[in-house]
């Protein structure tokens, strides 16, 4: 037997060697899987991942400023290119490397893929504690990086260089499967990293892992047909699922052919487009009248690609006709089963092609078709109205969507995450392609914003990147700005500032805890002031836009909603990232048009707001639901 040809690398060597040929395809498209590394460079990576990439710079290496930030920058960019692209991750071990968990939380919830390679401990152990170690007086084995466990859909330690022979195609299955995909970590003793081996040349030959479309059982989809046609008030849930499976134009073509009209989630907004007849908007907790007004009273649910959380169920009380059912398009099957559903486990693009052809000739009832469309005029009616307020002396945060949403390109997108903006966007924002509408509220991660928009803008540079943001979720991490302007990725912020958390201010009066803790003020007789406070409520003199400035965006500073809209012209013609500054009324919100989200109120309180707050929700949890039919 002839010996096989090797080629003596470090194991940091060997994996950058081994993810640079890693390609994916689906519908015959193939492309890279990997467009780079983004890391920060400390003991625990320097010598070993840092070096590798620095002797391959084929495989781009991106500088970032913050660890959690750069895992948001690959979620955001996976995202955008329907998960069939992402990026590396890389960090140095202890701090470094925990800053990448929230990231990676994020992602895996999302499902999107990215992949984290973060220092560990001397393998060898002799020179412990290294720097930034921690130490467990119970086990030698074990590193700040057993906290990814949890967060991640792959993780393993690689003690020895030729593990990764082995554990490298485990992270590139799990990476590019649609039902198992999240973050993958590969934790790095930084002395491992370093060492050599002898690798099979074969390792580093360009492989390309497949996309499927798996189809769902026949029996189940002619089953699903049966209980379509059954149905007297059917309504599409539309998810991510939609998205990353490319299948809107189908969802279409199914929503023309059978009239079911369509509500849609965070994830799944912009599946139709918001002037279709039939597209009713967000569902949910934060949806609209039209969507909540048909969920509450649907027979039968069709879930594509949605995982149901509660802002989608508003809390289990959505969905309230006596035996409503639910039929489930997923590629997983732990989400298709959810609600003891009909689940048809499958890719949503060629589930709902093949669903359509066992409905052939259906349609729903004239009458359901045109209340659907009566209830969309009637909503269009009211974001017109909303867009149209002209609040005094701060604008509304409603307004302010609509100038964003009217003065930007069709083919823009809007990136948002944390804070009362997603609730407000889920409602308002007309979608007008399917990547118009970029929310990550699978976490709803503040801190999120600049750095995905920044990925987005990195997957389609082509278009202009909107960031909608908060002063709360802006101060939690802006620092990516300065790595905007270091690679020239142009992004326009809108930073919408109400001196503190205006979305838990507004949960907290609902509580009947008057804001407490939610404004930026100083402390007045050694507390911190509520929203009832008069005139001894001084406002921190936080100066936002300066400190966009310092970091070298292009700023522009609004006192007025025309101030605003001229804005939004004007930074077309900037020729770096820009940030657009205004306070707007943190007061002054939009109605939750039947929505409702389970949120409980202290049983027992010496404050009678409190005791209020109380009575409303033990009210409102009786049509909480389990759906057992």
């Amino acid at each position: 037997m002839a010996r096989q040809a090797t080629k003596r690398l470090t194991t940091a060597q060997a994996t950058i060697a081994f993810l640079k040929n890693q390609y994916v395809e689906r519908d015959g498209k193939e492309q890279a899987f990997f467009a780079g590394c983004f890391g920060i460079f400390g003991h625990g990576n320097i010598s070993g991942i840092g070096q590798a990439l620095q002797q391959m710079p084929e495989f781009r290496y991106y500088q970032a400023r913050n660890e959690q930030a750069m895992v948001h920058i690959a979620a955001a960019y996976a995202k955008t290119k329907n998960r069939l692209q992402t990026f590396v991750c890389t960090s140095s071990i202890g701090p470094g490397a925990t800053n990448m968990v929230t990231g990676a939380a994020l992602a895996t919830i999302n499902r999107l893929p990215v992949l984290l390679l973060p220092g560990d401990f001397f393998a060898r152990r002799n020179v412990a504690p290294v720097l930034q170690q921690l130490e467990a007086p119970q086990t030698q084995d074990i590193s700040v990086n057993d906290c990814f466990r949890p967060v991640s859909r792959y993780w393993d330690r690689i003690i020895r260089p030729e593990q990764i022979l082995t554990s490298l195609p485990e992270v590139m299955r799990v990476l590019t499967d649609p039902a198992e995909t999240g973050a993958v970590t590969l934790a790095l003793p930084e002395d491992v990293q370093t060492e050599a081996y002898d690798y099979p040349e074969a390792l580093f030959r360009k492989r390309i892992w497949h996309i499927s479309r798996n189809r769902a059982d026949l029996s189940a989809l002619k089953e699903a047909a049966a209980w379509i046609r059954s149905s007297q008030r059917p309504l599409i849930i539309a998810g991510g699922g939609v998205h990353y499976s490319e299948a809107t134009a189908t969802l279409q073509r199914f929503v023309d052919q059978t009239g079911i009209p369509v509500g849609e989630t965070m994830a799944g907004k912009g599946s139709l487009r918001y002037d279709h007849p039939l597209s009713l908007g967000a569902v949910g907790a934060t949806g609209t009248s039209a969507a909540n007004r048909l969920a509450r009273d649907a027979d039968l649910i069709i879930g594509i690609g949605t995982r149901y959380s509660d802002f989608t169920t508003s809390s289990k009380t959505a969905f309230q006709h006596p035996s409503v059912r639910f039929i489930n398009i997923n590629t997983t099957s732990f989400d298709a089963s959810k609600h003891l559903a009909l689940p048809l486990v499958g890719d949503a693009q060629v589930t709902l092609e093949e669903l359509l052809g066992q409905l052939d000739g259906y349609s729903v009832a004239p009458e359901y078709r045109m209340q659907a469309e009566q209830l969309h005029t009637e909503w269009d009616a009211e974001v017109e109205r909303i867009y149209a307020i002209r609040h005094a002396p701060l604008p509304s945060q409603g307004e302010l969507i609509g100038a964003v949403n009217e003065n930007s390109s069709p083919e823009a997108i809007m990136v948002c995450a944390a804070g009362s903006l997603p609730g407000d966007l889920h409602k308002l924002w007309r979608a007008r392609n399917p990547k118009n509408y970029h929310l990550e509220y699978g976490y709803s991660c503040m801190g999120y914003e600049v750095a995905g928009g920044l990925g987005a803008k990195m997957a389609a540079p082509e278009r202009d990147v909107y960031v909608m943001v908060g002063d709360g979720s802006y101060l939690m991490m802006n620092s990516e700005i300065v790595t905007s302007l270091q690679e020239g990725y142009k992004l326009i912020i809108v930073l919408f500032d109400n001196a503190g958390f205006k979305s838990i201010g507004s949960l907290s009066r609902s509580l009947g805890q008057q804001g407490f803790g939610t404004r930026y003020l100083y402390p007045h007789n050694g507390s911190l002031p509520t929203d009832t406070a008069g005139d001894e409520a001084q406002i921190l003199p936080v100066d936002l836009a300066a400190n966009a400035l310092s970091l070298g965006a292009e700023v522009i500073v609004c006192q007025t909603y025309a101030d605003f809209v001229t804005a939004l012209k004007t930074v077309q013609t900037t020729d770096r990232t820009s940030v657009i500054y205004i306070q707007n009324d943190r007061y002054q919100g939009i109605d939750s048009y039947d929505g409702w989200w389970d949120v409980p109120v202290a049983e027992v309180s010496e404050m009678p707001s409190v005791q209020a707050a109380r009575t409303e929700w033990e009210s409102m949890r009786t049509q909480e639901r389990h759906f057992l039919e």
